[in-house]
C-alpha cells in the first residue's frame, strides 16, 4: 500500500517533472535532449546479463570510475551499463568510458518505466552509486532476482531526518539490497537507522580513495603554472554554488589587497551558471578571463572563470592551495579528495555532511582548515599564499590522508564477487539473513 501510494504520487508530480526539464533545458541544452530515456524508452541494445552502474551525476561518476573498470576486468564477457541523470554525469561517461559501455538515462521511478528499462538492459547486477533509493526500482530488483549493492553508500544525518516522514516505505525499499556498502562507520550506522539489514552493511571506505590521478595531470598543471607565471600565488574555488561566488570574491578583494599579483580561480558547480559568475565578478570591478576564451590569462587577470567540465584537476595542479565550495552554504560540501591526491592544502566552510569523516580526518591530520566565513577564508588563504613552508606542510598530510584511505575498490570487489557466487549457485535472495549468507559462502566453497 506505501508503495501504492508512491507511485500515485510520482504519477501525479510527472507533469512537474516534465515541466521542469523543459524549464533547464533553457539554460542548459542538454535537458533536451534524450528526454524519452527518462521514460524508459530508447533502442533495444540487445544486452543480456549486463552489469548495470547507476551514478546520478560528475562526482558519482568519477567515484564510480574505478568499480567500473575492476568490474570490466574481473568480468570481461558481461555487457556494462551505466546511467545518470544528469547531461554533466552523461558527458562524464562519455568522455571517460566512450563505446565500452551503453549509456542511457536513469527512467523515471515509475513502474512502467523501469520494468521498460529492464527489458532493455536486463542487468545480472545493479550497483548504485552513494544515496539513490528508489522504491519502485528496488522492488522491481527484487522481483526479478537482480543482486542489488548500494556501492559507496553515504547518508549524512540531514539526509537520514529527510526520509523520516516516508521510513516505513524506504525500509522496505531497502529489503531488497543485497548489501550496502558504506564509505564510513558513520555511514553504516545510519542507513541501519533507516531500515537496512544490519547483517547486509558493512563498511568499504570510500572509492573515490582509489580515483587515479588523471594521466599527465601534474605536467598539464605545471604548464599552466609557468604560463601564469611561476611565482604568481594562485588559489582555486571548486564547485562554488549561489551565494557562495560573492564569499569567495569579497575573500579574494582581501587578498588582492596584499598580493596585487593574486590570481583566483573559480570554476561553478553548475554549467548553467558559468555566465552568470562571469558578469558577477566582472560587475565587481576584477579583470576576468575564461577558459573558453583562453586556458592562457595574461598577466593582468585577477579572475579566471573555469566554464567548462572536466578540466578541475589540471587546475587543482597549477594551484597553490583550494577551497572546496558547497560547504559555505549549507550544501553539504563536494570532494576533499581531489585536492588531496595532489598534496594541496584544502580549505572547507561549515557545512561538511556530505564528506564528513574525510573532511573531519584532513583536518586531524593538518591537511585542511575550516573557515566559517568570507572574511576568514580571506584571511586563511592570505596566510597560506604568504607562507610556502605550511603549504607544503598541509599537503604532505593531506596526501598521507589520501594514500592511507586507498583500497575500497577491492573491499568493494569482494562482495559484489560473493553476490555473483551466490546467484550463480541459485540463492540471490537480497533479504539473507547473516546466517544463511554464510552457509551460502560454504556451499560455494
Amino acid at each position: 500500500m506505501l508503495r501504492f501510494l508512491y507511485t500515485i504520487a510520482i504519477y501525479l508530480a510527472t507533469p512537474v517533472i516534465v515541466w521542469r526539464l523543459f524549464a533547464r533545458g533553457f539554460r542548459y541544452r542538454g535537458y533536451f535532449a534524450r528526454w524519452r530515456e527518462r521514460f524508459g524508452f530508447f533502442p533495444d541494445p540487445g544486452l543480456r546479463d549486463s552489469i548495470w552502474v547507476h551514478a546520478v551525476s560528475v562526482g558519482e561518476v568519477n567515484a564510480a570510475l574505478p568499480l567500473i573498470q575492476a568490474l570490466r576486468r574481473r568480468y570481461p564477457r558481461a555487457p556494462m551499463v551505466v546511467t545518470t541523470v544528469t547531461p554533466t554525469g552523461s558527458e562524464r561517461v562519455r568522455s571517460q568510458l566512450g563505446d565500452d559501455v551503453f549509456h542511457v538515462y536513469l527512467p523515471y521511478d515509475l513502474p512502467r518505466a523501469v520494468e521498460r528499462f529492464f527489458d532493455r538492459v536486463r542487468p545480472s547486477l545493479a550497483v548504485i552509486m552513494e544515496t539513490e533509493i528508489w522504491p519502485n526500482l528496488f522492488h522491481l530488483c527484487g522481483v526479478r532476482g537482480i543482486p542489488l549493492v548500494i556501492a559507496n553508500a553515504r547518508l549524512s544525518e540531514r539526509s537520514l531526518r529527510a526520509y523520516a516522514p516516508i521510513r516505513p516505505l524506504v525500509k522496505k525499499a531497502l529489503g531488497n539490497v543485497g548489501h550496502v556498502a558504506a564509505q564510513s562507520h558513520a555511514d553504516a550506522r545510519r542507513y541501519r537507522a533507516l531500515g537496512a539489514d544490519p547483517a547486509c552493511v558493512s563498511v568499504a571506505g570510500n572509492l573515490k580513495f582509489d580515483m587515479p590521478l588523471p594521466h599527465g595531470v601534474r605536467e598539464r598543471g605545471e604548464m599552466l603554472r609557468k604560463s601564469w607565471g611561476e611565482q604568481r600565488p594562485v588559489w582555486m574555488a571548486a564547485s562554488t554554488h549561489e551565494g557562495e561566488e560573492l564569499a569567495v570574491f569579497e575573500a579574494h578583494l582581501a587578498v588582492l589587497a596584499r598580493l596585487p599579483d593574486a590570481l583566483l580561480l573559480i570554476a561553478p558547480r553548475h554549467p548553467e551558471r558559468f555566465r552568470t559568475v562571469e558578469h558577477s565578478a566582472r560587475n565587481l570591478g576584477f579583470n576576468v578571463t575564461t577558459h573558453s576564451g583562453t586556458e592562457r590569462p595574461d598577466r593582468d587577470c585577477q579572475c579566471y572563470v573555469i566554464d567548462v567540465m572536466g578540466a578541475m584537476m589540471r587546475h587543482y595542479a597549477a594551484s597553490d592551495l583550494a577551497f572546496v565550495a558547497g560547504s559555505l552554504a549549507p550544501i553539504g560540501g563536494h570532494n576533499v579528495l581531489e585536492p588531496a591526491s595532489l598534496a594541496k592544502p584544502v580549505l572547507v566552510g561549515p557545512y561538511t555532511f556530505n564528506f564528513e569523516e574525510i573532511t573531519q580526518s584532513l583536518i586531524e591530520a593538518g591537511g585542511a582548515r575550516r573557515v566559517q566565513s568570507a572574511q576568514e577564508l580571506g584571511a586563511t588563504v592570505l596566510e597560506l599564499l604568504r607562507d610556502p613552508v605550511l603549504r607544503l606542510r598541509m599537503g604532505l598530510a593531506a596526501r598521507v590522508v589520501f594514500a592511507r584511505e586507498r583500497g575500497a575498490v577491492r573491499r568493494t570487489m569482494v562482495l559484489i564477487e560473493r553476490m555473483f557466487a551466490r546467484r550463480r549457485a541459485g540463492l540471490n535472495s537480497p533479504s539473507k539473513t547473516k546466517a544463511a549468507s554464510i552457509r551460502d559462502d560454504e556451499q560455494v566453497r
